[in-house]
C-alpha cells in the first residue's frame, strides 16, 4: 500500500509539474499583445513570441490586436448649416498602440471609437453648409481625423484615416443640383462660343486691315515709281529740247527738222489710234518724215561728237 501510494503521489505531483509548466508558457501571435494580471491587478503585456508567465499567481488578461483595423462608422442622418438633411457614411482606420490602455482604459473600444466618430461627424458637418460640405471632403476628413485621434488617444489608439464615404442629400436637392450644374454647363458653352465668335470676329477684321494697308503700300510705292518715270522721262524730254535749241540757235536746219518730224509722228498715231480708223492712209509727204528722222539721228551723233 505504502508504494502504491507512493506511486501515486509522484504520478500527481508529475501532473501538477506538467500543468503548472502547460500554464505558465505562453505563445503570442505575431500581430498581438497579451495583458498579464497578476491577482486581477495589470501587470505587464507579452509581445509576440514564447513568453513565460508565474503559473497560478499570472493569468491572461486581454489579447489585444495591434494591426491597423478598419472601423466602419454606421451612416446617420446630418444636418447642415442651411438646414439641409443628409446622409453620411464614413471609415475610420486605427492602430492600438499600447495596450494596457485600450484594455484598461475604456469598455469595449470599437463601440466607443464608433460613437465618437459619429458625434463629430454630425458637429463637423452640421457646421457647414451643403455646397462646401460637398465640395471640401479632404478638409472634413483633415478635421474629422484630427479631432477623433485627440480624443482617443488616453485609450491608447492611433487614428490614421477618416474618409467620408459617401454624402447623400435628399432626392429633390440632388434634381435641383443637377438641374443647376445643367445650367451652369450651358452657360459656359454659350461665353466659350461667343468668345470664339468674338476672337473669329478680331482676326477677320485684322485680317482686312493688313490687306487694305498692303494695298495701300503697294499704290503708293506704284505711285511713287510711275512719278519718278514720268520725272525721268520729263528730264529726257528737256534734256532733248535744250540739246535741240542749241542746234537751231547755232544755224543747224536739222533740228528743225526734228520737232516737224515729231509732231508728224504724233500726228500719225493719233489717226491711228482713233476707235473708228478701219485704215490708215500715209501721205506721199511720208519720205520727208523719213529724212526727217535722218536728220535727227545726224542730229544726235553731231551732239554726240560735241560731248
Amino acid at each position: 500500500m505504502d508504494f502504491l501510494s507512493a506511486n501515486v503521489f509522484v504520478i500527481a505531483l508529475v501532473v501538477f509539474v506538467l500543468i503548472a509548466i502547460s500554464r505558465g508558457v505562453r505563445s503570442v501571435p505575431q500581430g498581438e499583445e497579451w495583458t498579464v494580471e497578476r491577482f486581477g491587478r495589470y501587470t505587464t503585456s507579452l509581445k509576440p513570441g514564447l513568453r513565460f508567465i508565474i503559473p497560478i499567481v499570472d493569468q491572461i488578461g486581454r489579447k489585444v490586436n495591434m494591426m491597423e483595423t478598419v472601423l466602419d462608422i454606421e451612416g446617420q442622418e446630418v444636418i447642415t448649416r442651411d438646414n439641409v438633411m443628409v446622409r453620411a457614411d464614413a471609415v475610420a482606420f486605427y492602430q492600438v498602440v499600447d495596450a494596457a490602455k485600450a484594455s484598461y482604459e475604456v469598455r469595449d473600444l470599437e463601440h466607443a471609437l464608433t460613437n465618437l466618430s459619429q458625434t463629430n461627424a454630425r458637429t463637423v458637418l452640421g457646421a457647414m453648409d451643403l455646397d462646401e460640405m460637398l465640395s471640401n471632403r479632404d478638409m472634413i476628413n483633415s478635421r474629422l481625423l484630427d479631432v477623433i485621434d485627440q480624443a482617443s488617444t488616453p485609450w491608447g489608439v492611433k487614428v490614421l484615416r477618416v474618409e467620408i464615404k459617401d454624402l447623400s442629400p435628399p432626392a429633390d436637392i440632388t434634381e435641383a443640383m443637377a438641374k443647376q450644374m445643367k445650367a451652369e454647363r450651358e452657360k459656359r458653352a454659350e461665353v466659350l462660343e461667343a468668345e470664339g465668335l468674338k476672337q473669329a470676329a478680331i482676326l477677320k477684321a485684322e485680317g482686312v486691315r493688313e490687306s487694305q494697308i498692303r494695298e495701300a503700300e503697294g499704290r503708293r510705292e506704284a505711285a511713287f515709281l510711275d512719278a519718278e518715270a514720268r520725272e525721268r522721262a520729263a528730264e529726257a524730254e528737256a534734256k532733248a529740247t535744250e540739246m535741240v535749241s542749241k542746234a537751231i540757235a547755232e544755224g543747224d536746219v536739222q533740228a528743225i527738222n526734228y520737232f516737224v518730224a515729231q509732231k508728224y509722228t504724233e500726228a500719225l498715231r493719233d489717226v491711228a489710234a482713233a476707235p473708228n480708223a478701219k485704215t490708215v492712209m500715209i501721205p506721199l509727204e511720208a519720205s520727208g518724215l523719213i529724212g526727217s528722222i535722218a536728220g535727227i539721228a545726224e542730229l544726235a551723233k553731231t551732239v554726240g561728237k560735241q560731248d
